[in-house]
């Protein structure tokens, strides 16, 4: 199928779906590096005009790759409700002012239609939509998940304290995470992205801050970031696993690059699903995954399949979607200047990247983030993070003064979490929220430092953790 479109008395062609959707990406250096980025701003404006006269009907008719990841999309893709909702026979540009009015939040939720929405779909609207547009756009759309805790509710802005180590000591992780605490962060998870891919190591992580949340009654989940293999090995050796991660892609290629596969991702699942029927009364709900994504890694790979940025990220957002995360998020800014060169395209690209995972029903979060070569500095980080939450973000990192020693970037802190949650009167999760009242460590909804008790009774609580992880994991070196 070709599409036209003429600006200025110029006319352009596209050739088919797949160059349309690029040309008409915001400015992006990774689709410019791949050579599919429209060559000039009038191109661009003329392949949105094209797109926005696009049928939902006609994006769906037209699968951009084949691959395993399209046939995941178009499986778990309810075409009833596609048609019976009236979206099939809606173009991009109408499906737009669908999703900008007032009452598309309300139908979207009581009849499921983040179902009816494929990845292709969503990123072909967020194309048409300013900054602001993202903002409204997402808004309003909420999906709750529970693990042990219970994110996504109206008014919670969760936080996932980041305690990473550049030697994995449990006890330096668990004292960095006890500290975010302090500050009403970690009801999202205490999730660590370990130096090595050892199983022992990872193993003792899981132990040490598994102990810390039982040691200190905290309802909220653990994770360790490795791959998935090495944690379901892990898992295997006796280690306590809350949630499995893994990094996914939205092309089967850059999968495959990753080291993973779909059929890896359902098995995963299912094994933690076991382990937790192991632990009863531990959990309020049966979400168990975690995935982080983000534009520009299929490029990366070379494994883009011709495909532009963002529209590769919200079929990596498909992929998450079919095996019901607790949590997701993007690490917008991590990737580097040859895939988002500065400032505003990662704004962009986080705005981005937010709306369109919550429109597929996601529990989306972003990692507020930049490495230190890209054209960007901490106020790049401020603007994205206070735009994010006006947005409705369901989660952001807490990373202890906002630089992550083991990882080399910087991202959030614990302060700029809690400063968003005085700002916008947002709160941690409800049972995060309550523990954190028990503790003292919040009064009248604001922060409060512990008493000498308290904090004598923390500090205990950390001790014990280490001393309760097994002898034999914690004498195994780790981070080596």
């Amino acid at each position: 199928m070709t599409f036209r479109a003429t600006v200025r008395g110029t006319s352009y062609v596209f050739p088919d779906l797949a160059v349309l959707l690029a040309k008409a990406n915001e400015e992006k250096s990774g689709d410019q590096l791949a050579g599919i980025a429209a060559g000039t701003a009038t191109e661009r404006v003329a392949a949105k005009l094209a797109l926005a006269d696009v049928r939902l009907a006609d994006i769906l008719a037209a699968p951009l790759l084949d691959d395993a990841v399209t046939e995941l999309i178009l499986r778990e893709h309810d075409a009833t409700l596609f048609g019976d909702a009236g979206l099939a026979g809606l173009t991009v540009g109408e499906f737009r002012e669908l999703v900008l009015s007032p009452g598309f939040a309300a139908e979207w939720f009581e009849r499921g239609l983040a179902k009816a929405i494929t990845p292709e779909m969503a990123a072909a609207v967020a194309k048409l939509m300013s900054d602001k547009d993202l903002i409204v756009g997402a808004k309003p759309l909420r999906t709750v998940t529970r693990c042990r805790g219970t994110m996504g509710e109206p008014g919670v802005l969760g936080v996932r304290v980041q305690p990473n180590h550049p030697t994995d000591d449990v006890e330096g992780v668990l004292l960095s995470a006890l500290d975010g605490i302090l500050y009403g962060c970690g009801d999202a998870v205490l999730g660590v992205n370990p130096v090595t891919e050892s199983v022992a190591g990872v193993g003792a992580v899981l132990h040490g801050l598994q102990n810390l949340i039982r040691r200190l009654a905290l309802p909220t989940q653990s994770c360790v970031l490795a791959h998935i293999t090495t944690q379901l090995a892990a898992l295997a050796a006796g280690a306590p696993v809350d949630l499995l991660f893994q990094s996914v892609a939205g092309t089967e290629a850059a999968n495959r690059s990753f080291g993973i596969s779909l059929e890896m991702l359902a098995e995963g699942r299912e094994a933690v699903l076991a382990h937790h029927r192991d632990r009863p009364g531990e959990f309020l709900g049966d979400d168990v995954m975690y995935f982080e994504t983000g534009q520009g890694s299929a490029l990366s790979a070379d494994a883009h399949g011709g495909l532009d940025q963002l529209t590769v990220e919200a079929r990596a957002h498909g992929v998450a979607r079919a095996y019901r995360p607790f949590l997701v998020n993007s690490v917008v800014g991590f990737i580097g200047p040859e895939y988002l060169a500065d400032a505003r395209q990662i704004t962009r690209a986080g705005l981005e990247d937010h709306f369109v995972g919550k429109l597929l029903g996601l529990p989306m979060g972003i990692d507020v983030c930049y490495t230190n070569h890209v054209d960007a500095d901490q106020n790049t980080n401020d603007d994205l993070l206070v735009l994010l939450v006006a947005a409705g973000c369901n989660f952001v990192m807490g990373v202890p003064g906002a630089d992550d020693v083991m990882l080399s970037y910087q991202s959030t802190s614990y302060h700029d979490a809690a400063g968003m949650r005085e700002l916008f009167g947002l709160s941690a999760t409800p049972e995060y929220t309550a523990w954190l009242h028990e503790h003292g460590l919040l009064r009248a909804g604001r922060l409060a430092d512990p008493g000498p008790e308290v904090a004598a009774a923390l500090l205990a609580g950390l001790d014990r953790a280490v001393l309760d992880i097994p002898s034999a994991t914690r004498a195994l070196p780790t981070g080596r």
